[in-house]
């Protein structure tokens, strides 16, 4: 027991001296960008940059606005394509950033500066490519696109303005220069978009792996 009192108190005393309590508008904190595309009603695709996802095996967690045209096209068909870019990609992604696919313009979102963009690939400089098993289109310039079904859509009561959606993903594609061996992106060679409380990064050096890692 002495022992570890002797720990807790050297961890105190390597605490920062100062630590505040703050109320941050915003709580990204460095997060992987996606952009997520969906199915218009004509068959078109539509690109939505979220900033709120993270994977559990084959299920990925995705988190939206409810007054965006991603949410809007994910109840009315349940597919969609998550692609991740790198960072070099940043500025086709916020290229993207201050339009929406819905028309007319949500109030929230015009008080916010959005306006209506119908292609978004044109607005971004992006290049449309044919999914296999689903019908929205994937981004070619993305080194990760995932394929996926929408399992399910919940807003939570404590938040009423987003949805969590859970997706499962049914095929991948990864550019072939990230490959290691056959099933493998090479973790030396990939670095995803990082939102950095409305910030952009990249990966900085690599610290080590886990004890599970098989590359």
């Amino acid at each position: 027991m002495n022992q570890i009192n002797e720990i807790n108190q050297m961890n105190q005393m390597n605490l920062s001296p100062g630590i505040k309590t703050i109320n941050p508008s915003i709580l990204y904190y460095g997060t992987p960008v996606i952009l997520l595309n969906t199915l218009n009603e004509d068959g078109t695709t539509n690109i939505s940059p979220i900033s709120s996802s993270w994977a559990l095996g084959d299920c990925v967690v995705l988190g939206i606005g409810i007054g965006g045209k991603a949410f809007e096209n994910m109840k009315r068909h349940p597919e969609c394509v998550i692609n991740v870019p790198g960072p070099s990609m940043w500025e086709n992604v916020e290229h993207l950033a201050p339009y929406t696919g819905k028309n007319p313009v949500p109030v929230e979102k015009k008080k916010n500066g959005f306006t209506y963009q119908k292609d978004k690939y044109e607005v971004s400089g992006l290049t449309s490519i044919d999914s296999s098993l689903v019908k929205p289109a994937r981004i070619r310039e993305c080194p990760i696109q995932i394929e996926a079904k929408v399992k399910e859509v919940r807003i939570p009561e404590h938040s009423p303005y987003f949805a969590i959606v859970e997706t499962q993903a049914i095929q991948v594609h990864v550019h072939q220069d990230m490959i290691l061996g056959e099933n493998h992106i090479d973790p030396a060679k990939w670095s995803p978009l990082i939102y950095n409380f409305r910030h952009y990064f990249g990966l900085g050096e690599q610290l080590g792996k886990t004890f599970r890692s098989e590359t």
